[in-house]
């Protein structure tokens, strides 16, 4: 084959994924970039599967990929320059914004967006209607919300990617079992009335969440409008600091492209890490440790590097200019 660029887009299976770069590896010219489009695997153990890993990266499209701008691309632990420059751009050339990211599950956006998606589930448990945090999400600014948006990416894709890891969420999976996956039945975590693709609120759906709550011991209660908020943003800011500390995205502003361009954050909020910035760090250190007290959820203990952050007064503005000064 000649193409100077070869893009894998098969389902989300690992072993398909390697069968399929151990061929391309076969028929692939010299040099030319073999590129996976994966939204969370191992990039690193898919470019092992081949006998040049240096050629090898993520090329993340968001869907739908004619619409979306944002671009991730994947560094893989043997990715050259040449392949990363040569990925950068081709994505410029189709009109894409790329931006570079580091190796784990989920990469910078969908890493951020699970911690999004625990505390939706949550949120449900503990007394919160779905149509409640949709409309503090879309007062926020984005141009949907968390659970009007899984009825339209389709509640099953979740559910397969939960059973395949051997984790549940009990409202979602009940949905699921019932064969609620979202507009393409007609019901989710709302109804879509004769095919329509507006949502309206289901008694059915409010008297299962307080069912499976209670099946759970868990005592529902009046969340409030700047809770449900914070939880549904302060945990994936939270979460944008482990990036950095871990080196898999390079600066906060990458992040906020990220969720800018890929996940509908409100422009004019700039982003998770500068909304941050704005709202200040030390009162979302003290929420994020009053959330972790109540919910037990260790996770949501606030990072090293936003507690240190916070400490020094400083913001996720201030982030790498040490490095700079000193380098200078």
């Amino acid at each position: 084959a000649e193409a100077d660029m070869v893009i894998e887009a098969v389902f989300e299976e690992m072993d398909l994924k390697k069968q399929i770069f151990g061929r391309l590896d076969a028929v692939a010219k010299s040099g030319a970039v073999i590129a996976t489009n994966t939204s969370t695997l191992d990039v690193d153990a898919i470019a092992h599967s081949t006998k040049r890993p240096s050629d090898v990266l993520g090329m993340h499209f968001f869907s739908p990929a004619n619409v979306m701008k944002l671009l991730e691309i994947v560094r893989g632990e043997a990715s050259s320059h040449q392949s990363i420059a040569t990925a950068i751009a081709v994505g410029k050339a189709m009109g894409k914004v790329p931006v570079v990211v580091g190796n784990c599950d989920g990469f910078v956006g969908n890493r951020m967006l699970a911690r999004r998606t625990t505390e939706c589930e949550r949120l449900l448990l503990e007394g919160a209607l779905p149509q409640q945090v949709d409309a503090v999400v879309l007062n926020f600014g984005f141009p949907m919300g968390p659970f009007a948006m899984g009825d339209l990416a389709g509640l099953d894709v979740g559910w397969r990617i939960r059973k395949h890891r051997g984790v549940t969420a009990p409202i979602s999976d009940v949905l699921c079992e019932q064969g609620r996956f979202g507009q393409k039945t007609g019901r989710g975590y709302y109804i879509y009335e004769n095919g329509s693709r507006t949502p309206t609120p289901d008694p059915e759906v409010a008297a299962l969440i307080e069912a499976t709550a209670a099946r759970l011991g868990i005592t529902r209660r009046a969340i409030s409008d700047q809770e449900i908020l914070e939880r549904m943003t302060y945990p994936m800011i939270n979460e944008a600091a482990r990036i950095l500390e871990e080196g898999i995205a390079i600066r906060p502003s990458d992040i906020d492209v990220v969720w800018v361009y890929g996940y509908g954050w409100p422009v004019w909020r700039g982003g998770p890490c500068f909304h941050a910035d704005l709202v200040g760090l030390p009162t979302i250190v003290e929420r994020l440790a009053h959330y972790a007290n109540t919910t037990g959820d260790v996770g949501l203990q606030p990072s090293d590097l936003l507690t240190q952050l916070a400490a020094e007064g400083k913001g996720f503005a201030d982030f790498g200019k040490g490095a700079k000064a000193a380098a200078a």
